[in-house]
């Protein structure tokens, strides 16, 4: 059988007239790996559009992407023939405007999302066991014969960085390492690129961050952190929720944390919760309990609910899915 990656590239030879799309409030895997689609199908000289609801985060607004990223259909300068949906693990997750859209197109699926349905209509190649999207699209690119270099390096790189924690966390393998130096060998200044990305922050974040490390808490016995963050908090920081993004991640640095638990709102009585953890603690349970998703150690879930009764829901639910010793609910007395 042939390899998936032969096999896209395949396909995305025969194609043209391509939507590139990836989901909404997208991180730096998705961003890179939009950028590093598009690049792969210029390089083929294919007519591409990139589509993102949210648009790009200011903080990722240098990434070299190869074209304007529209957030509407409305605004696409042509009418796509196929679409290609990235680091999604569900058809929801592109946003609800690309929804109806995006069912009447023939579309590739490729993540790596525990739980994704596989509702590719074209293909599907759905890895959990890797680290990023981006690292499968790199793998794209070679199977077309591109060197992982310039611009296409650089989004490729951002993808990798952004969700192995800077080859820090446990998806980190040697496959990831490879291509990272194959990137660096190419040419990418890493020290100028690392300015780029972890040196964004806005005083307003810095100010929000110190808030929400004032009112942290810890449950069960100090091995699961909660932040429930309301609206109001962020707007009197001048804030915005994209400045939340890496906030779930630091509040593991606590000694003895084990989970973290982000809370904030979603529309008029919704919650987003956002769970963290490392080795064999498995917040994908927990999320995919209230019809949510992700990865074993990095996962979240949208509830009808207002953040306070969602977060006492959820650290409910770890308390019992993990086995935490101590008391999770005397903090919602």
């Amino acid at each position: 059988m042939q390899e998936p990656q032969a096999r896209i590239a395949a396909l995305l030879r025969d194609a043209d007239d391509i939507l590139i799309t990836t989901h909404a409030n997208p991180d730096g895997d998705a961003i890179g790996s939009l950028g590093a689609m598009g690049h792969v199908l210029a390089t083929l000289g294919k007519r591409f559009c990139l589509c993102n609801v949210s648009g790009v985060p200011s903080h990722l607004s240098w990434v070299p992407l190869p074209g304007q990223v529209y957030t509407s259909v409305d605004e696409l300068p042509f009418q796509p023939r196929l679409a290609i949906v990235l680091d999604c693990g569900d058809e929801k997750r592109p946003g609800e405007a690309l929804r109806a859209p995006l069912a009447d197109l023939p579309s590739i699926n490729i993540d790596h999302h525990q739980g994704n349905p596989l509702f590719g209509t074209v293909d599907n190649w759905v890895e959990p066991q890797r680290a990023a999207t981006g690292e499968m699209v790199a793998e794209i690119a070679l199977a077309l014969g591109q060197p992982l270099a310039g611009a296409l390096g650089e989004c490729l790189y951002l993808a990798l960085v952004s969700d192995t924690g800077s080859f820090s966390f446990g998806n980190t393998s040697a496959r990831v390492l490879s291509l990272a130096a194959e990137i660096v060998g190419n040419g990418l200044d890493v020290a100028a690129l690392t300015e780029r990305h972890d040196n964004q922050w806005s005083f307003a974040r810095m100010q929000l961050w110190g808030r929400l490390m004032q009112e942290m808490r810890l449950a069960f016995d100090g091995t699961v952190a909660i932040s429930v963050i309301p609206d109001a908090l962020i707007e009197s920081c001048g804030a915005r929720r994209a400045d939340l993004e890496g906030w779930a991640s630091q509040m593991r640095k606590v000694r003895g944390v084990r989970v973290s638990v982000m809370v904030r709102g979603n529309g008029p009585e919704g919650s987003k919760v956002s769970l963290r953890s490392t080795g064999p603690d498995d917040v994908r349970a927990v999320a995919a309990h209230f019809g949510g998703g992700g990865h074993r150690n990095a996962a979240g879930v949208e509830m009808p609910l207002p953040p306070e009764e969602a977060s006492r829901q959820v650290v409910a639910a770890l308390g019992e899915q993990l086995g935490l010793d101590g008391d999770g609910a005397s903090l919602y007395v």
